[in-house]
């Protein structure tokens, strides 16, 4: 079958379509005939080498979100499965590829009246997103800062905040990215690229109170600050990303002295399955909607991380296989 390798850590190029074995699926296990492959920017940094608790060794095939049709199970799987069209996990590899073998119990049937390409979307992006929004919890009237805002997790945190009745603040990397932001339905979008940017904040509705911080370094740092601005009545910040290079350097005592409460994410496996089927049927009722922004044939998949490298990406980039 066609797959794209990673054979040595390396830059976009390091990405190279072949062939892979068949998979067979095992015991418990179903074999998902797959039409779209999420693209992550963990995974640009899989790719490099880095490390960290999603790290993999080349030779290796990446992928960890996929969307397709079951067309076999392995012993002890439940055969109703073979036809139905599902998103899953690939357990942390595999998903750049035209079939893969998973666990037959983790797979997610996609819901009448959502497609198998919004599904995809949502796999990975919109469970973080609910996720991340029972963490926090936005009551009405708050100040909530997204950074990211177009980005695949971020373009979802900015539909949720905003339908909790609460005030959204989007940060993003140029106008483009802010527009999609206001679209969304952000009050107030700024360049983060902008060193004024946090002045335009206060500028606009005088600080925050809650920072949704998927970017870290700097951008994260400056965004602690504009919670410091607040008062501290309530005002918290969840580190979950670091596109920006490293995770946001806040000593907790710092953040204690000003009131602030930093908090994290650790899901149970069960909140994570609740999570993902919520962002599902969200999207299915049209709650929801995730934003597909970049779409690659495999052969392709240097180029979608070369995109999301360069900053060039809004919503989620998706393979299609």
């Amino acid at each position: 079958m066609r797959a794209v390798w990673l054979k040595e850590f390396g830059g976009p190029q390091a990405l190279v379509a072949g062939q892979a074995p068949e998979p067979v699926p095992g015991p418990g296990q179903a074999l998902v005939d797959v039409a779209f492959a999420g693209v992550t920017f963990v995974e640009t940094q899989i790719r490099a080498g880095a490390e960290g608790p999603f790290r993999l060794e080349p030779p290796v095939i990446l992928g960890n979100g996929v969307g397709g049709v079951i067309t076999a199970v392995g012993p002890g799987a439940d055969p109703a499965l073979v036809g139905r069209k599902v998103v899953t996990s690939t357990g942390g590899s595999g998903g750049y590829a035209e079939r893969v073998a998973v666990d037959a119990a983790g797979v997610f049937p996609v819901p009448p009246g959502l497609e198998l390409d919004a599904a995809t979307a949502l796999l990975a992006d919109g469970r973080t997103a609910v996720m991340l929004m029972r963490a926090v919890a936005p009551r009405p009237g708050e100040r909530v800062l997204v950074e990211a805002a177009a980005g695949g997790v971020g373009t979802l945190l900015v539909q949720l905040v905003r339908a909790a009745g609460a005030r959204v603040v989007a940060a993003a990397g140029g106008g483009r990215k802010g527009a999609l932001a206001r679209e969304l339905g952000a009050e107030v979008a700024v360049d983060y690229r902008d060193p004024s940017w946090t002045q335009q904040v206060r500028a606009a509705v005088g600080g925050v109170d809650v920072v949704f911080d998927g970017v870290g370094g700097a951008v994260g740092r400056a965004a602690f600050d504009l919670l410091a601005a607040t008062g501290g009545q309530g005002a918290r910040m969840l580190r979950y990303g670091r596109a920006g290079g490293e995770w946001t350097a806040v000593p907790e005592q710092t953040a204690r002295e000003r009131g602030i409460a930093l908090l994290s994410l650790n899901p149970t496996p069960e909140e994570i399955r609740l999570s993902t089927e919520h962002a599902l049927a969200e999207a299915a009722a049209g709650r929801l909607r995730p934003v597909i922004g970049q779409r690659f044939p495999l052969e392709r998949a240097a180029d979608a991380h070369a995109a999301l490298e360069s900053r060039a990406t809004v919503g989620k980039t998706l393979l299609e296989i």
